[in-house]
């Protein structure tokens, strides 16, 4: 694209991307996003949304589960993506992924729709499964845009708060981030990183695994010193409505964390689900949380058994 960066029209459908975007001050070049893209507040409201979901709203996580994984859904599927109102935005960018099939509309279905409509557009699928290679994507993007300078500055306040953290040590509490209630699934890929930034140790996962289901039984052996939960796509409120399926598994009332009341409830989607530099704010959040100081981003909660 180059001699277009100046006026680059941007879709954006990973909602990550749009975090990017907003933070490289190229919201005003963004003519298309994604129907879960919510930052930041009120400075989308006038952006088309170009993608919608067959879920219904709603559905429990065990619910979603069995949709993701049944044969009426797969992957990307789950997502539609307005083919027409894409060709008329005419964008010189579009931004996606591949990383997770059920997280927005993959590169390869938006690299098809590209050729079908014979757009003349640059498709980059951005694969972070870092800290370091979220902020590699920062960079990606910003060369495309001539915003270098920005993506030079978020880089930096970036390392700089990470490096202002407890940082891990072989004593460090054992935490255990949920991503997902029901299966139950660890946050993985940046989020043991998080966890280590903030000085505490991660069960189950380390840096950049892809998360996959666990047995809550796994968890009782496990005996974590903090829980955190953060399920993907939930807000905090839903995520307290289901913390029932927690409560009811064998073993939960005697995990030290219960004990203790070190159970806590996060915006996984804000600050832990989504490759963007806001994944610091997230450590900072588990930092507080393990140092034991009020953070209004983290809500601590009684969960008995059920």
């Amino acid at each position: 694209m180059p001699g277009r960066q100046a006026g680059v029209r941007i879709v954006s459908l990973l909602p990550a991307a749009t975090d990017i975007v907003a933070m490289l001050g190229l919201t005003g070049h963004l003519v298309g996003r994604t129907h879960e893209c919510d930052w930041p507040p009120g400075d989308l409201a006038d952006v088309p949304t170009v993608t919608g979901t067959s879920l219904p709203e709603a559905l429990t996580s065990r619910e979603i589960s069995a949709a993701t994984a049944g044969g009426a859904h797969r992957g990307s599927s789950l997502y539609q993506l307005d083919v027409t109102m894409l060709e008329d935005l005419k964008p010189d960018l579009i931004l996606t992924q591949d990383l997770c099939d059920v997280c927005a509309v993959s590169y390869a279905r938006v690299n098809d729709a590209v050729r079908l409509i014979d757009l003349d557009t640059r498709v980059v699928s951005l694969e972070a499964r870092t800290i370091s290679g979220i902020l590699d994507t920062v960079d990606a993007v910003a060369a495309l845009t001539d915003t270098r300078g920005r993506a030079a500055e978020i880089r930096a306040d970036a390392e700089r708060r990470l490096a202002a953290l407890p940082g891990p040590s072989s004593d460090a509490p054992t935490v255990l981030f949920v991503e997902w209630l029901d299966p139950l699934m660890p946050g993985g890929h940046w989020v043991p990183e998080q966890i280590a930034a903030a000085g505490g140790r991660s069960l189950l996962l380390g840096p950049g695994a892809h998360s996959t289901p666990h047995l809550w039984s796994v968890v009782a052996d496990l005996a974590p010193d903090v829980v955190v939960f953060g399920p993907c796509g939930f807000t905090p409120e839903r995520t307290i409505d289901e913390l029932s399926v927690a409560a009811g598994q064998p073993g939960w009332a005697d995990l030290p964390a219960v004990r203790q009341g070190q159970v806590w409830v996060v915006d996984g989607p804000a600050y832990f689900n989504r490759p963007g530099p806001r994944v610091v704010d997230g450590a900072e959040i588990l930092a507080a949380i393990l140092a034991g100081r009020p953070d209004s981003r983290a809500r601590q909660v009684s969960v008995g058994a059920g």
